[in-house]
């Protein structure tokens, strides 16, 4: 079992880790709901170090990612970042990530810590341009700094206006001397900051944060990061997204530019986008009492039409709701619905999946 950088940092607080993706990671620290509430009002921290980091260096950098991103890498500029998918040419998803561009011979992928050796051995397999692809996710730590303070806080150890990083940009920052990557994307619906350097270099940033912030910031776990991203209908690899689960039938067209360059899967999703899929996500609220979970069934009637991705009952509204795959033409807003929970069939009625506004800073 691997552990990061501030593995000691975790237990100081009291946090109860698990194993998540052959890392020891804290999933919360006093209550997922706390922690949540702290992001969305004041400020959180989350440890991110166990994602994963592949460089792109060469003369065909550029065409390489545009090959193997469902984005619009051509229209790139130095220091942009872009979220989106890396396809099979079943048009499923290898993962979702960020590319963020440093020139044109240069580029670096985020992705999922789960799926960071596999996401390796198929950005490998399909390299056939002049660049040169490095696994450097053993030499990053990160953390994710959350909330509407985050940019007060983070600005009080830093010389840099931060100011100048604008959503979805990154930026090479000096943090109380210490040379940081930091990009402002999120994955909580409030503003932030994201903060790469080397392993001794995060665990003091993650100190000095603390120390700024005070009252005004916390350690978070992985639990609320999860319920912070899907409050917002963020979509998580291996819930919303998979080898099984096409961008277009989770929603996330958005990030598929399909006038744009030839990547991998295309093919598929313009045939997708064009004659409409047979399912997709959509959300749910609960009209019962209960809880609904990832993987249960929902049914029109005694007709199963699909399956819950990810269930919550929501911090930041109450509400019992939920993502969920349904079969069309079930997907319509305002359809009654049941959902198996336990052996119980409880009532429940398609909704906007968006069950909270994001707050990031444009």
């Amino acid at each position: 079992m691997k552990k990061t950088i501030l593995y000691d940092s975790h237990l100081k607080f009291n946090a109860k880790m698990v194993d998540f993706a052959g890392f020891m990671m804290p999933v919360v620290y006093t209550s997922i709901k706390e922690e949540h509430m702290y992001v969305r009002e004041k400020a959180g921290m989350f440890d991110v170090s166990h994602m994963g980091e592949v460089c792109v260096r060469g003369k065909e950098a550029a065409k390489f990612v545009d090959h193997i991103f469902t984005n619009d890498v051509a229209s790139m500029v130095d220091k942009q970042i872009l979220y989106g998918m890396m396809c099979y040419p079943s048009g499923g998803v290898v993962d979702d990530l960020l590319v963020y561009k440093f020139t044109d011979e240069h580029f670096l992928l985020i992705v999922n810590a789960s799926n960071v050796d596999k996401d390796f051995e198929w950005i490998i397999k399909n390299n056939k341009f002049d660049c040169k692809i490095t696994n450097e996710s053993e030499n990053f730590s990160e953390v994710a700094l959350q909330g509407p303070l985050a940019e007060k806080i983070l600005q009080k150890i830093t010389d840099f206006d931060l100011s100048k990083i604008t959503f979805f940009t990154s930026d090479e920052v000096s943090i109380q001397g210490h040379r940081c990557l930091v990009s402002r994307t999120g994955y909580t619906g409030e503003d932030g900051f994201e903060i790469y350097s080397s392993h001794d270099s995060i665990k003091e940033v993650w100190d000095l944060i603390l120390e700024a912030g005070q009252d005004d910031v916390m350690p978070c776990g992985l639990g609320c990061r999860d319920t912070l991203r899907f409050e917002v209908a963020l979509p998580l690899y291996g819930n919303e997204l998979s080898k099984d689960i096409t961008p277009i039938e989770a929603g996330l067209s958005f990030a598929v530019k399909l006038e744009a360059g030839d990547f991998i899967g295309k093919d598929v999703l313009v045939k997708q986008k064009k004659e409409k899929t047979k399912r997709r996500i959509v959300g749910l609220t609960l009209l019962d009492k209960g809880i609904i979970r990832h993987g249960y069934e929902v049914y029109h009637g005694e007709t199963l039409v699909g399956e819950v991705t990810t269930g919550y009952k929501s911090p930041s509204t109450g509400e019992t709701v939920a993502m969920a795959m349904i079969d069309r033409p079930y997907d319509k807003l305002k359809t009654e619905l049941l959902v198996d929970v336990r052996g119980k069939k409880k009532k429940a009625v398609v909704r906007n999946k968006k069950f909270y506004q994001k707050s990031y800073k444009n």
